[in-house]
């Protein structure tokens, strides 16, 4: 299975599956002297843990990560990083039965096609609980943002027909909503809106929305690797998003150039800035300095204890209920995982910026 490889410079690869023995994340790439414990590790693992709310799986996992490489007395060797969580709470007798049909909304059957077996305890590697290798990779590129001043912030903008108001939006906030949305008012709404779909055995997608302060102007690659091209893919990548915006996204669309170019300033410091930011911190794939607004649309979870129609692999038309626990709604515990792709993404493209200039070059080797 190719595929579990992704970045340039800053490198992670991922390995296990949701019923495995655990789940895990090599790192290449991570300079040395960097610091980094188990403590804050764990610190953003805990964010998307299950079983913590009423509305996200009642599975039980500690997630306790291991770092078993790579870091020595609290700082980064230059070595490869690996970080492992053990699976404590499998239930795998749950998933027995649908080895033999396709559950809709699953990658059961593309499975199938593509290798003609498949591990179907929980998904194997299209399981949900493969973001723990992102999010534990997003916390060491997180702790290299923090050293270069860019922070990375995402939350719940939307659950189904529940949106926050900008006028209410505080993200202080943040730890008192179980849904974690920066508007009480709205996170109420939508709380209600997920006991119904909890009563009803159904379920329900939202809208994540990432914000990146502190990025500096003149990284990204101009063409196939454009910044705002590989935050689209990092994103995508995630099981659940099935569609990603950047700045104002699809409402560009509905403009002339007039309304929705960007013009450009002298601030009261000097520096050149953007009056406005519909472009959403990016000009023709490099970051232009302004914040870098990036939204996920993510489904709904896909299994649900309504009965649905579907096949088996005898191909017959079969009624089915799904067992299981599953996550009424994935977006509050995916919010830290679209935090994780952006940040990798954002370490790997400041890396590459780095030979972008013979200048730059030259000054790092001429202080040896």
């Amino acid at each position: 299975m190719s595929g579990s490889v992704y970045g340039t410079i800053f490198k992670i690869s991922t390995f296990g599956e949701s019923h495995g023995n655990g789940i895990g994340v090599v790192i290449d790439g991570c300079p040395a002297g960097l610091s980094l414990d188990l403590d804050y590790v764990q610190s953003y693992l805990n964010r998307r843990r299950p079983g913590q709310t009423a509305y996200s799986t009642p599975r039980k996992e500690n997630d306790r990560t291991s770092i078993l490489s790579g870091v020595f007395e609290g700082k980064t060797t230059g070595a490869p990083i690996a970080m492992v969580v053990y699976n404590e709470n499998q239930r795998s007798q749950d998933y027995s039965e649908i080895a033999n049909y396709y559950r809709p909304g699953h990658a059961d059957y593309t499975f199938d096609q593509k290798y003609g077996f498949r591990d179907y305890r929980g998904g194997g590697r299209s399981s949900g609980r493969e973001t723990i290798a992102r999010v534990a990779a997003g916390s060491v590129a997180r702790a290299i943002l923090k050293e270069l001043g860019v922070q990375v912030q995402a939350y719940t903008r939307a659950i189904g027909p529940f949106e926050i108001n900008y006028d209410n939006f505080n993200l202080d906030h943040l730890s008192q909503s179980p849904l974690a949305m920066p508007d009480l008012d709205a996170s109420k709404k939508a709380e209600a809106y997920l006991l119904e779909k909890i009563e009803e055995q159904n379920s329900s997608g939202g809208v994540i929305e990432c914000i990146v302060t502190g990025m500096p102007a003149g990284i990204g690659e101009p063409v196939f690797d454009k910044l705002d091209a590989s935050l689209a893919k990092a994103v995508m990548s995630i099981g659940a998003v099935k569609g990603v915006e950047i700045g104002d996204g699809f409402l560009v669309s509905k403009r002339t150039g007039k309304e929705n170019n960007d013009p450009f300033v002298v601030g009261v410091d000097g520096k050149i800035k953007k009056a406005s930011n519909h472009a959403g911190g990016t000009l023709g794939g490099i970051s232009d300095g302004s914040e870098i607004i990036i939204r996920a649309a993510v489904k709904p979870t896909a299994s649900i204890s309504l009965k649905q129609n579907t096949i088996n692999k005898k191909m017959e038309n079969i009624e089915i209920e799904i067992g299981g626990r599953h996550d009424p709604v994935i977006v509050p515990r995916a919010v830290v995982v679209v935090e994780s792709m952006v940040a990798i993404t954002l370490v790997d493209q400041l890396f590459m910026g780095m030979t972008s200039k013979m200048d730059r070059i030259k000054d790092f080797y001429s202080q040896k």
